[in-house]
């Protein structure tokens, strides 16, 4: 009786080695998950969603935004802060400043759905990392497009 026990002892645990080492080889030869982030950027799965930017106009490059606040006031985390005003010669305001904190954002999407010219969309962006909250704290969203008010 005790033989008996022994051999299928053995033979339950060399069993289960040989499962154990199924797993480890199937995982050895399968395709690599890990990517070498700085080097290696992932797929950004098409749902995703950075922190908020302005979309410039393909004819001018100014920003499509004509600072009409909507974004601002339909913002439960008031991270958005707008100054408008009108460039000299112009028919619309355009934002002077448009500053996004990005340490209260939800990433809820209220803003670009209430933009009533597609003025903002999410950034596919997300690499975002620094020494200091303050870099997160004022994004100038204008930076980077050009300006209504800068004579060219």
């Amino acid at each position: 009786m005790v033989v008996a026990n022994y051999i299928t002892d053995i033979f339950k645990g060399s069993l289960s080695l040989l499962k154990g080492m199924k797993v480890t080889w199937s995982a050895m030869i399968s395709r690599q998950h890990t990517f070498q982030w700085p080097r290696e950027m992932a797929p950004i799965a098409p749902a995703f969603r950075g922190h908020i930017k302005l979309v410039a106009a393909p004819k001018t490059g100014f920003p499509k935004c004509f600072a009409c606040m909507t974004c601002s006031r339909n913002c439960p985390s008031k991270c958005i802060t707008i100054k408008g005003q009108k460039p000299p010669g112009k028919k619309k305001k355009a934002p002077l400043v448009f500053r996004l904190d990005f340490t209260k954002c939800s990433l809820c999407g209220l803003c670009v759905e209430s933009c009533p010219v597609g003025a903002l969309e999410f950034s596919r962006e997300y690499s975002l990392a620094a020494f200091d909250k303050d870099n997160f704290s004022a994004m100038d969203l204008t930076s980077g497009l050009k300006s209504p008010f800068q004579e060219t």
